[in-house]
């Protein structure tokens, strides 16, 4: 019986257990496998906690999750084909649920699963190596719950441990003598912090955008966003400006390329992620920037190299969660035999044409449909439950027209589901007004009364 290591259970390592699980169903014997979790409980990002810097046992905090997140996209467009948000509800729910609704969600699937079973807590995987003469990778993990540290040999290891946990920090001038607070999204949790202060926000991404409006919502004074190649656009309330790439800091005041300063009381960088895994022998260790087709991973997934690793939900990300599970039921498949992979030549070849075709698309349409075709591309090898993709695109491109319109009411919109025709319910509540995230009060037939503050 071949052994399959999986690190990380988040949203990708979910995934790749409810893949092989679903071949039990099927009464089809499934390899042993293993799941390794640094956490104390599964759902990756999604599960929340207030720790920044180390976590009880001194690893690095992994989530870059904060309260008050909802989710940026529709619902829509990121449901699992194989469980439906009407089946884990039991009725219709608005198409922007709060973080807690959405782990909610994830963990639904995966207990009807049973597939806890394979996950070991507060496992933190030390290092990955692999023997060419046996063939076997040796992975080495420190145990947290038994104060151990330990080797264990497996056939095939999978990295699912994301990459949006180690942070991209730039340097500028002037940051060392700073008088306000300056952290990176990484850290921020709340932000309630912020309010009634002025906020200097660096970067042009969807960190940018989410923190921002989440700060502006929580009562902060005034925003400036600063960019580095262009601004994000949007229309933006009366106390949220954008300007072009900082230049210095100067104590409490910050100079821009424009010529133009301002006072701040606090500085977040919402500068990125890197793809950083230590854990990782030299020669399996996947490098690469954030991009959709990333170099040497075959169909995004089977490292060219080493046809027993794999790394899942590398790719900069419209599509999620149903296209990590096409990824997942793909490296099933491959393991199993189901899929035969052609020459590392022909490999190395695809990827290249395919990464270099991705350099040359700038249209959002374009990009979405890029991950949409990769996506159905996976899908049509393996026996995951088809959905329309086209119909997915279209409501990525309603959904990027509708922040357009109004950055502060796009989560007011409703959708209608791709996976079950189903739609989306009116939330009770503005979301520039609903205050409590709670999966009580978001559920709730009708707004409660502890929405109408949040001081």
């Amino acid at each position: 019986m071949k052994r399959i290591a999986i690190i990380g259970a988040g949203p990708s390592g979910l995934a790749q257990l409810r893949a092989f699980q679903a071949l039990k169903e099927q009464n089809i014997d499934i390899p042993e496998i293993v799941c390794f979790e640094k956490q104390q409980d599964w759902g990756g990002l999604w599960n929340y906690t207030w720790r920044t810097g180390v976590d009880q046992n001194g690893e690095p905090v992994h989530g870059s999750m904060y309260r008050y997140l909802w989710s940026n996209g529709p619902k829509e467009a990121l449901e699992f084909a194989d469980y439906s948000f009407d089946e884990h509800f039991g009725r219709a729910i608005p198409s922007y649920p709060p973080r807690e609704v959405l782990w909610d969600y994830i963990k639904g699937r995966v207990e009807k699963a049973d597939v806890r079973q394979y996950v070991r807590f507060q496992h933190a995987v030390r290092y990955v190596t692999f023997d060419e003469d046996s063939k076997q990778f040796n992975v080495t993990v420190q145990d947290y719950q038994h104060n151990q540290i330990y080797d264990e040999a497996f056939d095939y290891v999978i990295v699912a441990s994301g990459h949006f946990s180690t942070p991209r920090v730039p340097e500028y001038p002037g940051f060392e003598h700073f008088t306000g607070r300056l952290i990176h999204a990484h850290d921020f949790r709340d932000a309630v912090e912020f309010q009634d202060q002025t906020l200097l926000i660096v970067g042009s991404s969807y960190s940018a955008e989410d923190i921002g409006s989440q700060c502006y919502k929580y009562g902060a004074k005034e925003i400036i966003s600063c960019y580095r190649s262009k601004p994000m656009g949007f229309k933006w309330p009366d106390n949220w400006s954008e300007r072009p790439c900082l230049k210095y800091v100067d104590h409490d005041t910050a100079y821009f390329e424009d010529g133009s300063s301002a006072k701040v009381d606090a500085i977040i960088l919402c500068t990125g992620y890197l793809h950083h895994f230590p854990f990782m022998q030299d020669q399996l260790r996947l490098k690469t920037h954030n991009c959709l087709y990333p170099l040497n991973l075959y169909e995004g997934v089977v490292w060219e190299n080493n046809h027993q690793l794999f790394y899942l939900g590398m790719q900069d990300q419209w599509y999620t969660f149903n296209m990590f599970d096409a990824q997942a039921w793909y490296v099933r498949d491959v393991i199993l035999g189901r899929i035969e992979l052609p020459a590392v030549e022909q490999m190395q070849q695809e990827g290249q044409q395919l990464h270099e075709q991705e350099q040359q698309l700038d249209d959002v349409a374009e990009l979405i449909e890029f991950q949409g075709q990769y996506v159905e591309r996976l899908i049509q090898q393996t026996d995951y439950p088809t959905f329309d993709i086209e119909q997915v695109n279209q409501i990525f491109l309603t959904w990027h027209q509708h922040k357009f319109d109004d950055i502060m009411t796009f989560r007011d919109k409703t959708y209608r589901s791709v996976m079950t025709g189903t739609m989306a319910a009116k939330h009770h509540t503005r979301w520039l007004k609903a205050y409590d995230d709670s999966l009580k009060a978001y559920l709730a037939k009708k707004t409660v009364k502890k929405e109408a503050s949040f001081s």
